[in-house]
């Protein structure tokens, strides 16, 4: 039986062949692949004079395969995992490991790419290519090419039990997740909590083969409505501390000791390649380009948000101890005393908001204000596979009518998949001569699940991930680039938010909700007086919530910046780190970092404060649409010229200002999120 892996893909679009592939596939196809990638790196070698053509544009287009085959192989590890892909990609990660290092170590094809890199004035390349001459030898260089060969060696050591380690972390924290279960049995505990999560509680029991009863679980959709309408404060606090526990309790699924070996690892590796750290390796491709510059950032946003968020917390605990005589605040009760205060404050109840938001409308909402910016139309295909039956597969066309893209959608939880929402692709979009290769891009989430009774209802923050994670979509289904490399979402990691974050802004606009904000049951548009609300309501602890969001980006620079041999104790180095950022009591035995996926699991590391770097970005370059209109044309024509489909193809600070006219301002973000009058 052939290998569908190995094989041309027959299917539409030639997308993979989720249906026909078996785990026993994988390996041989990676072997085969790995093999054949390094066949094309040979005959690059093989070649007397190197020239940008035959030495960087070949090396570019080396490895197609293999890249598909991990795309597919890796997507399924976080969307649709089980213990044999676990175990598969513990044996097939060293695999590739060593691939990458024997690619990068390679003296013969880095003195190649070396002599073009000498001629590059004199090549007359377009800028695309002098950015993908630029970005290949650097990657050479930063990733150990002028070694000497016992440096090398070590290096090599150091990559695969790196690999290992994240790996290890992130089923630690699946495993997990999916193992807690709390079940209530008398209703009398669910006092506060709306019906559709009640609803969901007894459909997860009744899955998990319980009756009479209700289960909770560290998914979100179960997690966030008890933690924010849940009266019984017993409860709350028993799913916080799972939630907030998670891969700390000194069992077999701690990550403690993981988190000091993966930092230890990161500074050794910075220093071999002559860095001082590993947060200086990472930022020196980034626009911040320092840890100085990204400290200095995060600080001038402390210092802002600081006075704001004690006083928001001060407002929330007067109302707990005015209502329930509550004398000490505890985390566990913030975010249930902040929803009643919500309620106080602007008549706004988040639960009134759900009918409006079923799934199937605010999928069709993304899908009109797509088509509105940038022409885009969405037609389901069943034909094309999909790895879930849960999952839908889309063909994407653009204002020509022209094919742009698949795009695959998978919004529920279940115990395979990851936590969170993120956005991926499985395969990249490039050109070939006049062939334009269009990607195969996919949103994952974990959305509220539909009950017996009613549709999948989303929360307002579930509407806004939905748009954020759309947003990366669009940037890689509009792709016009020529080197897959740069193409995309393949740019400096403090900008690809920008296309994420500037999206989630259109939900705020009524212009936009009345596309598809509609009750579920009486087709009724969502009132003009609830969308003011929303948008009263959009400053709302901001001063916390910013102060939330610089506590992540701290703590992920204290961990890549510092010198590790001082972090012996994860909840003291913790406490240390984020004494400026804490409003509320500290809970001994929980920590953030045990389950901090994003930067010990995915590619955040020294990388977290991207998120608020590009929210200055994304203000900013959202006001320009607030002057001329949410769906100004010429607006849109910009935006997706020199921002979505010019990909990585040069400095994002280039592209930034060719869209708005001049560098970004921080002025819109912090009139956005009320930290100065404006």
């Amino acid at each position: 039986m052939s290998n569908p892996l190995l094989s041309t893909f027959s299917t539409p679009f030639s997308t993979a062949p989720f249906t026909e592939i078996l785990p026993s596939h994988y390996q041989p196809a990676f072997i085969e692949a790995i093999a054949e990638a390094k066949k094309e790196i040979e005959a690059i070698k093989l070649v007397n004079l190197p020239t940008f053509e035959n030495t960087v544009e070949a090396l570019e287009k080396s490895g197609k395969q293999l890249g598909i085959i991990s795309s597919i192989f890796f997507n399924l590890n976080s969307a649709e995992t089980n213990d044999e892909i676990q175990k598969l990609a513990r044996e097939i990660s060293p695999l590739l490991t060593a691939h990458a290092n024997d690619v990068l170590l390679d003296q013969e094809l880095f003195q190649r790419i070396s002599q073009v890199f000498e001629q590059r004035a004199n090549l007359s390349l377009t800028a695309e290519q002098t950015t993908l001459l630029e970005k290949t030898y650097k990657s050479f260089v930063r990733n150990g090419a002028q070694l000497e060969k016992i440096d090398a060696d070590t290096l090599r050591k150091i990559d695969q039990e790196l690999a290992h380690l994240s790996l290890q972390f992130g089923e630690h924290v699946l495993a997990e997740t999916n193992k807690f279960v709390h079940l209530v049995d008398n209703l009398s505990e669910l006092e506060g909590l709306p019906q559709g999560a009640l609803d969901a509680a007894a459909q997860l029991a009744e899955e998990r083969g319980h009756s009479d009863c209700w289960a909770f679980t560290l998914d979100y959709p179960s997690y966030i409505p008890v933690m924010t309408y849940a009266k019984n404060r017993a409860l709350r606090k028993t799913l916080f501390m799972a939630f907030n526990t998670k891969c700390a309790k000194g069992d077999d699924l701690d990550n403690q000791e993981i988190i000091r070996q993966l930092v230890t690892l990161k500074q050794q590796r910075a220093k071999l390649l002559g860095y001082e750290s590993h947060a200086h390796f990472t930022l020196e491709e980034r626009m911040a380009k320092s840890p100085a510059t990204v400290l200095e950032f995060l600080q001038s946003l402390l210092e802002k948000a600081k006075p704001k968020a004690q006083l928001e917390v001060k407002e929330v605990a007067a109302l707990a101890k005015n209502l329930d005589q509550l004398a000490v605040l505890e985390k566990w009760d913030f975010a249930y005393y902040s929803e009643l205060l919500k309620k106080e404050k602007y008549a706004l109840d988040e639960e009134l908001l759900r009918p409006y938001f079923s799934l199937e409308n605010v999928i069709s909402g993304v899908f009109e204000t797509a088509s509105r910016l940038f022409g885009l139309r969405f037609v389901a295909n069943s034909k094309i596979p999909v790895y879930h039956t849960e999952v839908t597969a889309y063909e994407v066309y653009d204002r020509e009518n022209r094919f742009l893209s698949v795009f695959y959608a998978d919004f529920f939880p279940r115990p395979g998949k990851r936590n969170g929402a993120w956005m991926t692709s499985y395969r990249g979009q490039f050109k070939e001569g006049n062939v334009d290769h269009r990607p195969h891009v996919s949103i994952v989430c974990n959305f509220t699940k539909p009950t017996k009774t009613s549709p999948s209802l989303l929360t307002f923050n579930e509407v806004t991930t939905l748009f954020h994670e759309f947003g990366h979509a669009l940037h890689g289904m509009l792709a016009r680039g020529v080197y897959e490399s740069l193409s995309g979402t393949s740019v400096f990691w403090d900008f690809v938010e920008l296309p994420s974050q500037i999206f989630e802004n259109w939900c705020y606009e009524k212009e936009c909700l009345d596309l598809f904000a509609h009750h579920y049951q009486t087709g009724e548009a969502i009132p003009a007086d609830l969308v003011e609300k929303i948008k009263k309501a959009a400053n709302f602890q901001q001063g916390y919530m910013t102060l939330r969001q610089l506590s992540f980006a701290l703590l992920d620079m204290a961990y890549h910046s510092q010198n590790p041999d001082q972090i012996q104790d994860i909840k003291a180095f913790e406490n240390e780190v984020l004494k400026e950022t804490e409003l509320l009591p500290s809970v001994e035995v929980t920590r953030i970092s045990t389950s901090f996926s994003h930067i010990f699991q995915g590619g955040y590391a020294a990388g977290y404060y991207s998120y608020k770097w590009a929210e200055v970005l994304d203000a900013d370059a959202f006001e320009l649409f607030l002057e001329k209109g949410v769906f100004d044309l010429e607006t849109s024509i910009s935006f997706e010229k020199n921002i979505l489909s010019a990909g990585g193809s040069e400095h994002p600070s280039l592209l930034y200002a060719r869209f708005r006219g001049r560098d970004p301002k921080p002025d819109a973000l912090l009139k956005r999120s009320g930290l100065v009058l404006g």
